[in-house]
């Protein structure tokens, strides 16, 4: 099916526009990149009746899909294995789509700088093999202004292409939440955009036959992009305000969590938690903004502030960890530690961009040994990324202190006392995400939590 059909503008140039209603059963769509965003994409769309194509470089990955494998955790083998979704690594297969949805991973350099590197090299693949008058819409994090001014200039240099007039862009943000049953891609409103009114509607119109909250239409893509990055930015500004709120009670000997319990009976107090901030969106987002702001010489000063605030808490975790260990007398240089919860959120197994190797990172500059435990991960996937030692089951025996860090389903369900009795005595426990209820906790443990 041809979504698309020529006009005249009143100028006479030819432009683009939605001409019927899309019939899913005759459109095909391709979802490039399968990771998080890209994978539950691909089985709505085909769940919805849309010919999917799944295309990723990665041969691991389309093999493993093939044998039926959610290479994901959120969705389930039988989502995989019973779907109809076309997984390949051939870029020929795109010249089948009308749409083409991007979602790669865009990533911050060593000095924060957005990298569009995978955007780039997605836009070279399609465009060498897609048609005239196909959609391309990316559902990247990007800085406002990123879809028309790199992936549009990317996409017409490898076809030849004219943007515009000859195939259309447009950028819809993903915002489903990992792990999350009741914010996933059909449940959370859908931010969609193109590069003219026409387009908007079009992409309205395909994503509306998936997403069962409906779809927001943004007026321009640069609000779609800024309204995406600015989601993360306030989560970021806010968990900036109460880790510094943490820090500075820590200093006063007052109990962060007894306090935020307190202001949180006020009917429009805001409910944050401090603690370590990680992933790949709260932590990475705001620096796409913050690098468009630059460049057009504005100083975002809260931002860079929280920003700040936030990148210290590992610091401040092992710095816990050594005041408790100081606390129960045990001398650093001897002392071992158990981290538990490794993953960069509870019950989501995915470790990437996960702030609790940084903590890792500090409490070896003290001499402190540390051993690892998580019940998702693998002894492999947690050496690869950490290089250290896993324990294949809980176990708190021959070690000093505990640190908890994501707080798993499984370590929710510990007893603070239980796990005193197995450490070494007297033993020493950090909590950072506040697992046990601090009334519960034997006053002979040399027990913080952020």
């Amino acid at each position: 099916m041809n979504p698309l059909q020529r006009t005249q503008t009143p100028d006479g140039k030819a432009s683009t526009e939605n001409h019927s209603d899309i019939i899913p059963e005759e459109t095909t769509v391709c979802v490039v990149g399968l990771g998080y965003v890209g994978l539950p994409l691909a089985v709505r769309f085909d769940e919805s009746g849309y010919d999917v194509i799944g295309y990723d470089i990665s041969a691991e990955t389309v093999d493993r899909l093939d044998e039926g494998i959610d290479t994901t955790g959120d969705l389930g083998d039988a989502a995989i294995a019973d779907g109809e979704v076309t997984f390949t690594t051939d870029p020929a297969t795109i010249e089948a789509a009308s749409y083409v949805l991007v979602t790669v991973p865009t990533p911050i350099d060593e000095t924060h700088d957005p990298k569009l590197d995978y955007v780039e090299s997605a836009a070279e693949t399609v465009g060498q093999h897609m048609t005239a008058e196909t959609t391309v819409i990316l559902e990247s994090t990007v800085y406002p202004g990123a879809t028309r001014e790199v992936m549009g200039p990317a996409l017409e240099a490898a076809s030849g292409l004219d943007c515009g007039e000859e195939f259309s862009v447009g950028y819809s943000p993903e915002r489903a939440n990992p792990g999350d049953e009741d914010h996933g891609l059909r449940n959370v409103v859908k931010i969609v955009s193109g590069q003219t009114d026409a387009v908007t509607e079009d992409v309205a119109t395909l994503y509306d036959h998936v997403v069962d909250a409906g779809v927001h239409r943004a007026p321009s893509m640069a609000v779609a992009e800024a309204a995406k990055v600015v989601e993360n930015v306030q989560r970021d500004v806010n968990i900036g305000l109460v880790n510094d709120l943490a820090k500075t009670f820590e200093r006063l000997d007052i109990d962060t969590e007894a306090v935020l319990s307190a202001a949180g009976t006020k009917w429009n107090f805001h409910d944050y938690r401090p603690g370590l901030v990680s992933g790949h969106c709260i932590p990475v987002d705001p620096y796409f903004l913050l690098h468009r702001a630059k460049q057009a010489g504005a100083s975002p000063d809260l931002i860079e502030a929280s920003r700040s605030v936030n990148e210290s808490m590992p610091k401040h975790v092992a710095d816990l960890m050594v005041k408790a260990l100081t606390e129960a007398g045990r001398p650093l240089a001897d002392a071992r530690v158990l981290v538990a919860g490794l993953t960069y959120k509870a019950d989501v197994a995915d470790i990437r961009n996960a702030k609790i190797g940084a903590v890792i990172e500090e409490l070896r500059e003290y001499g402190i040994e540390v051993v690892g435990y998580d019940p998702l991960l693998s002894d492999e996937t947690i050496a690869a990324h950490l290089d250290i030692e896993s324990r294949e089951r809980l176990s708190f025996e021959g070690v000093d202190g505990l640190l908890l860090g994501s707080a798993h389903e499984d370590l929710r369900e510990l007893n603070p006392n239980i796990v005193a009795a197995e450490m070494a005595k007297p033993p020493a426990i950090v909590d950072v995400n506040g697992i046990f209820d601090v009334t519960d906790v034997s006053d002979e443990v040399a027990y913080r939590r952020v």
